[in-house]
């Protein structure tokens, strides 16, 4: 196969992906948050759940973080935590945020994981507490040494406007923002998928898979685990759902396979996910060293819970 056409199949692929399998969900659900938050009800969520988590280094803002990035996407926690370095939050509860967050599941990988087999229960529950033990690691151990003063403590989120509660404002709002995701995510993903496309015609997939073999062999792991895990780290997730779409229908890949691999291969701790949190602000480069650890951690645990439960 020609480069060319790499790069056109990759391209169907993202396209694919991004307009008919992200996109819908994302409207039905960008719909249910932003009506849950118009409602208030969010607020109440967060102030209720705020205390809980206080003692893993999180904040009520935090808190809306977490469910952002669990139920809706990798991107929607991007604007709660440029509110929470705008307002002051101290260097230690944004490091344990950000660790939170890269070591957790997100929402657009997820639901659209479901019909592949996905249990998303567990995954939801396994996520959040992956990235518990992440901002934990983070708060007591790699950034104990960072300033906690000053931090957030508004449990108020956002400035309510009237005119936003009407219902087909919100509507509007939440398709909009959809779109802007979906679309938004082509452009890596097509240069992802190209990536991976080019490495597996190089043979390097192979050679890797040779290479590895003696290591899976003693770990009882397929190898079917090669292609994904490249895709993912190199790619990011929308990479690695399209390969994983690709291997399950070619029965490759098995539900169990795809709950077992869940929770190192579904989270944003990879090349594209560091570089688009690491954007948003130069204090973010600075406490991602003292996050990378609570990030290793909160995936770790994860994987053996994943592995535990469905392997």
């Amino acid at each position: 196969m020609s480069l060319i056409e790499i790069i056109l199949a990759s391209g169907r692929s993202s396209v694919d992906i991004a307009l008919y399998t992200l996109l819908p969900i994302m409207i039905v659900m960008l719909c249910i948050m932003k009506v849950i938050e118009q409602n208030g009800l969010m607020d109440i969520i967060v102030k209720a759940l705020s205390p809980l988590l206080k003692p893993f280094g999180l904040t009520g803002i935090s808190t809306f973080a977490l469910i952002q990035m669990n139920f809706i996407s990798f991107a929607a926690p991007l604007a709660t935590l440029t509110i929470m370095q705008s307002r002051g939050v101290s260097d230690r509860h944004l490091a344990a945020t950000l660790a939170m967050l890269l070591a957790m599941a997100q929402g657009n990988i997820l639901y659209p994981m479901i019909p592949l087999g996905l249990n998303w229960t567990a995954a939801i529950v396994f996520s959040i507490i992956g990235g518990l033990c992440a901002s934990s690691a983070t708060w007591y151990l790699s950034g104990h040494m960072l300033s906690d003063k000053h931090p957030d403590t508004s449990e108020q989120l956002f400035d309510k406007d009237p005119s936003d509660s009407n219902f087909m404002k919100v509507i509007n709002d939440a398709g909009i923002e959809a779109i802007r995701l979906a679309v938004g995510a082509i452009p890596m993903l097509t240069l992802s998928i190209t990536i991976v496309g080019i490495l597996r015609e190089a043979g390097a997939i192979v050679m890797l898979e040779q290479a590895l073999s003696p290591l899976l062999s003693a770990t009882n792991t397929s190898s079917t685990f090669i292609m994904p895990t490249l895709a993912k780290y190199v790619g990011g997730g929308t990479a690695y759902l399209s390969v994983a779409i690709d291997l399950v229908q070619q029965k490759e890949m098995s539900a169990t396979q795809v709950n077992t691999f869940a929770g190192f291969l579904v989270n944003t701790f990879d090349l594209p996910g560091i570089g688009i949190f690491l954007s948003l602000n130069h204090r973010f480069i600075r406490l991602i060293k003292y996050a990378v650890p609570g990030i290793l951690i909160g995936i770790l645990v994860r994987t053996l819970l994943h592995f535990a439960v469905f392997s």
